[in-house]
């Protein structure tokens, strides 16, 4: 091999062809791996903010629709919950990876559910309203993440 520059440091020159960082290695390195689509488009931040509405339906449900104490015990465990359920399943970090039809399945209960408190609090035009852009929007990005 010959001797090393000052300070002991190899060149690519003086690597080893065996060694993971030889120029010539057919393993793939972080770098060459293809990025991810880290884009954010409409659809996600439609689905962001539908989110934010849902777990403030929950709280804001749980607030008026019931007498004290229940209003301040389910305005707060309820959209806790709502928000566990969802960190747990179905957000792009999820503890539990289930697949595109579990992810379907607990995204229509909670959205279902937030549309149902609209219409339990009397305000149908507002349940109406979220459904639609939920599904709607449920739709765009479950043909997208089974393509």
């Amino acid at each position: 091999m010959g001797a090393h520059p000052v300070g002991g440091a190899r060149t690519m020159e003086s690597v080893p062809e065996s060694h993971p960082t030889s120029a010539s290695s057919s393993a793939p390195t972080p770098a060459s791996r293809a990025p991810r689509d880290l884009r954010v488009g409409v659809n996600d931040v439609v689905r962001f903010v539908l989110e934010l509405f849902a777990f403030f339906t929950f709280g804001f449900w749980g607030f008026v629709a019931w007498p004290l104490p229940w209003n301040i015990v389910l305005g707060i465990v309820t959209p806790l919950f709502a928000i566990l359920v969802w960190a747990l399943f179905r957000s792009p970090k999820a503890v539990f990876h289930i697949d595109a039809f579990g992810k379907a399945l607990v995204e229509i209960v909670v959205m279902g559910a937030a549309a149902f408190a609209w219409l339990m609090l009397g305000q149908p035009i507002i349940a109406l309203v979220f459904g639609v852009v939920a599904v709607v929007s449920g739709v765009i990005a479950g043909r997208k993440e089974l393509a």
